[in-house]
């Protein structure tokens, strides 16, 4: 356990009763990302620790949650931007310049640079001036340096929010946890074609029984990344030796060896193989899976088995929609659900519109649509005796003048929209607080909004909400 973090004394007990011998880890962990990243990345912190602190009492044993920062990943792109609502009621994304080495290098070796000072300015101009802004506007501008990496700075914010849950940190990279986890990775290594076979039945086995496939089993390749000249790049195997996906570089597995002896670093678990180094290296009772992780999970048994690890069990993250005040006034102003709100919405507000339109307007309009075809077919009957092929253009006219009718009823409903413009703003500012970019709130805004409005009681009430939502354990259960 000395790879781990634990800031704050609640964590160092819990690490120290851990490290003891006698106690698990609840494990999360996600990607590193701008300004803490998406709300999820804190749910999932916060369902590990409400769950750590269940498990701990049905058990009688010291359980301690643990949060896996995926600094290792070179996905720059995933981690460089975060979206937040602004006091205009409007989402804007904010995004880090690239800087050298992004999308190739692990992102734990890249500073953010310069260009985070200015994120940080256009983050403080967007927010609301609330008493609670000026300490996490100083936490934000401590962590988000242009010499820190997007891993620490992630890091060092989540360790300050989520301090009062006890939460422990580890990150990826860290050259104790690379000690820990070596016989791990050269195992995989040196059983990479049984294992590749292993996980490939286990994925045929899933969809045979109508079960998608999360995480592709790639032929010849390993579940191991290799720092070479192109950066972070996927291990695959060639015949007696390892092959780098992008620079084709050839490597044997004692030249592998001997790279690792200089810089542990340079092997890095794939997403496959990082849940069994996690549990290899931690007494992992449970791990909270986002939706995709889940998935995957019921593929990875045969890795488990093969490295002589057992599974943790694997525990839903939980979720919240925030609903403010200024926005349930709206939806019980116009009787909508969060559900309603779950539709693009051009869709809610022609739908929205259409209900709108008098009741006059729509008799006269299916009475119109009746009209019609009730003449066209007294038409097509009309004239079958006259010539059978004329059925054709009679059923023409028909689809002419529906078209016809369909235009007019659209130029009603935007007249409609115009006459009840106001009320459609304030549905698109309720749809823009709950479902941005018309996904759930939870996977687009950054957490630097709710906490600046609500202060610290943001964290402490969504953690009630979750262990409120935990079902009941028991030693037996």
């Amino acid at each position: 356990m000395e790879a781990v973090r634990a800031p704050g004394e609640k964590a160092q007990r819990r690490l120290e009763a851990v490290r003891s011998g006698q106690g698990f880890v609840v494990t999360t962990g996600q990607q590193p990302g701008l300004f803490g990243g998406p709300l999820y990345s804190v749910y999932k912190a916060i369902t590990a620790a409400v769950l750590a602190d269940r498990l701990e009492a049905a058990l009688g044993r010291p359980v301690a949650p643990l949060f896996w920062t995926a600094s290792e990943d070179h996905d720059w792109a995933d981690a460089d931007h975060t979206f937040v609502v602004g006091v205009d009621n409007e989402s804007h994304r904010i995004q880090l310049p690239a800087v050298d080495g992004a999308g190739e290098e692990a992102l734990h070796r890249l500073a953010m640079g310069p260009g985070v000072v200015a994120c940080l300015d256009e983050l403080e101009k967007l927010l609301p001036p609330t008493d609670f802004a000026a300490p996490y506007l100083d936490l934000l501008r401590r962590a988000y340096t242009p010499t820190a990496t997007l891993p620490d700075a992630f890091e060092e914010v989540l360790a300050s929010l989520l301090e009062p849950l006890g939460m422990l940190f580890v990150q990826a990279h860290a050259p104790a946890l690379k000690r820990l986890s070596a016989g791990v990775l050269r195992a995989e290594l040196v059983g990479a074609e049984a294992h590749e076979a292993a996980l490939a039945a286990r994925a045929a086995e899933l969809e045979a029984a109508g079960y998608g496939v999360q995480a592709t089993v790639m032929e010849g390749g390993v579940n191991i990344f290799f720092k070479g000249p192109a950066g972070r790049e996927r291990v695959y195997r060639d015949g007696d030796a390892f092959v780098l996906r992008h620079s084709g570089t050839r490597l044997t597995l004692s030249q592998i060896d001997e790279e690792v002896s200089a810089d542990p670093s340079a092997l890095t678990p794939n997403v496959m193989l990082r849940p069994v180094v996690e549990s290899a290296v931690f007494p992992t009772l449970a791990y909270v899976a986002g939706p995709g992780e889940q998935a995957y999970f019921a593929e990875l048994q045969p890795l488990f088995e093969a490295h002589g690890v057992g599974m943790p069990i694997v525990f839903p993250r939980l979720g919240t929609t925030v609903v403010e005040t200024k926005i349930g006034k709206v939806l019980d102003k116009f009787d909508l659900t969060e559900a309603d709100l779950a539709r693009p919405f051009h869709e809610l507000a022609g739908d929205r519109a259409r209900e709108d339109v008098p009741d006059g307007v729509k008799k006269a309009l299916g009475e119109l649509r009746g009209t019609i075809a009730q003449g066209v077919q007294r038409l097509a009957e009309a004239t079958r005796e006259v010539d059978p092929t004329l059925k054709g253009p009679v059923q023409h006219v028909r689809s002419v003048a529906f078209d016809a009718v369909g235009d007019v009823e659209k130029k009603i409903v935007q007249a409609v929209k115009r006459q009840s413009e106001i009320a459609l703003q304030q549905i698109e500012k309720a749809h823009a607080h709950l479902y941005p970019e018309s996904k759930p709130q939870e996977r687009v805004f950054n957490p630097f909004y709710y906490l600046v409005r609500y202060g610290d009681a943001f964290v402490s009430d969504v953690a009630r909400s979750f262990a409120a939502a935990l079902p009941p354990f028991d030693r037996e259960g």
